[in-house]
């Protein structure tokens, strides 16, 4: 299949600005492109490290980097220079959104702040994704989603789950999470300035989302004042809570609520559970969830995946087999819905891309454009601002501006 430029989704007729580069800023931008939005992906001379980032069959055409662009064209202006940087202003007055995931003192460096974009657009929502709250002693420190994980206890609560060393969770977690909160940011923002013809400028830092997300499930007894008890949400930090080991491999299950232990205990031939007091109620699991998980460990390590999805199944208790990420790519569920698009790329051959989520009766949405070359759309879209091709030819010239290197546009 081929990507096509027709315009589709629900936000048809939005246009955004994207400063942003590694994978929190373009995820949310790749969020709003697969929805519909008109996003412009503006990137230094060097262009966004992702591009760096391999497999890949081009230089500066990497896969992460493929996923995260699609949906978006690509301007290259040098905003280190005077004419860089009025390009971009004149830019910013033909759009909604402008997203940027540098600390805001560059921003300021650049002459690029809120001030800065407010006086020649007005209705602009002006929205950094970035670390730390500026409010906050750690205003203006550098983070990277290991930062965050980090300091947000994820490796901390992974060690006391498992017994093991602290570890980062094996995907860019905090900037994906965070990533959609901006998503949900702008679209907010959106709506207000739509409403009340001004704009505004928004903060998103990453070191406040995560902590909300870690907080909302393990601030256990410090949720009350004075305390209830300890942090930390009981049943997310036994030890078996893990996919469980059978005879020949392991299952993900969830045995959850009174219906689904009352169905386990028979199955395995153990009614006489249903009146243990350590098991008989939510409350009296939740208290003796090390006991219940082990006991649910030591049960299915005696027979094989096999028998354990087809009973579990029969009795409408939710378990799963464990994937690999090869699993999950051949997943027969997944390839009746798509979600694997083939696609083909200009300079890149025959790709696959993960699809855009959800389904909309009215405004389907759609891979409509491929990720861009470095500079691919920049004359396009500096002639889409109004400026002349005199100082278009300018920009060119001088550096400010970079044209995709084979001079072609799509």
């Amino acid at each position: 299949m081929k990507a096509v430029a027709a315009s589709t989704g629900p936000l048809d007729g939005i246009r955004v600005l994207d400063l942003s580069s590694i994978v929190m800023g373009p995820y949310a931008t790749q969020i709003l492109g697969d929805l519909g939005a008109d996003v412009i992906k503006l990137e230094s001379p060097a262009g966004d490290n992702m591009r760096a980032v391999g497999p890949m069959r081009n230089p500066g055409m990497g896969a992460i980097y493929l996923h995260l662009n699609r949906n978006k064209r690509s301007i290259v202006l040098d905003l280190k220079t005077s004419e860089g940087r009025q390009a971009c202003l004149e830019l910013a007055k033909t759009v909604d959104v402008l997203l940027y995931n540098v600390r805001p003192q560059s921003m300021a460096r650049l002459g690029l702040a809120y001030e800065d974009f407010v006086k020649v657009n007005p209705k602009l929502v002006y929205v950094g994704a970035y670390g730390f709250g500026s409010k906050g002693p750690y205003a203006g420190k550098p983070a990277y989603d290991d930062l965050i994980q980090g300091m947000t206890a994820i490796p901390s609560l992974y060690q006391q789950n498992s017994g093991d060393v602290p570890r980062y969770a094996p995907l860019t977690l905090a900037d994906r999470a965070v990533g959609m909160q901006a998503a949900i940011a702008i679209l907010a923002g959106v709506i207000q300035a739509r409403a009340s013809g001004q704009g505004q400028e928004i903060e998103v830092p990453m070191f406040e989302a995560m902590a909300q997300l870690v907080l909302g499930d393990h601030l256990g007894g410090e949720t009350f004042s004075p305390s209830e008890g300890s942090t930390g949400y009981a049943r997310l930090l036994v030890p078996y809570r893990r996919p469980y080991a059978t005879s020949n491999g392991y299952v993900s299950v969830l045995i959850y609520n009174d219906k689904h232990w009352s169905r386990f205990f028979q199955i395995i031939g153990r009614s006489d559970l249903l009146s243990d007091p350590r098991f008989n109620t939510h409350t009296a699991r939740a208290q003796h969830i090390d006991e219940a998980y082990c006991f649910v460990s030591d049960t299915l390590a005696t027979n094989t995946s096999e028998h354990w999805l087809e009973v579990f199944n029969e009795a409408d208790i939710p378990a799963a087999p464990l994937y690999s990420v090869d699993d999950l790519i051949a997943d027969p569920h997944l390839k009746q819905v798509g979600m694997l698009q083939d696609l083909q790329h200009p300079s890149e051959g025959a790709i696959r891309s993960p699809a855009p989520i959800g389904t909309y009766s009215k405004t389907p949405l759609s891979i409509r454009r491929n990720a861009p070359r470095l500079g691919e759309h920049t004359q396009e879209i500096l002639r889409e601002a109004g400026l002349p091709s005199a100082t278009i030819s300018s920009l060119l010239e001088t550096g400010a501006a970079v044209n995709a290197k084979n001079g072609k546009e799509s």
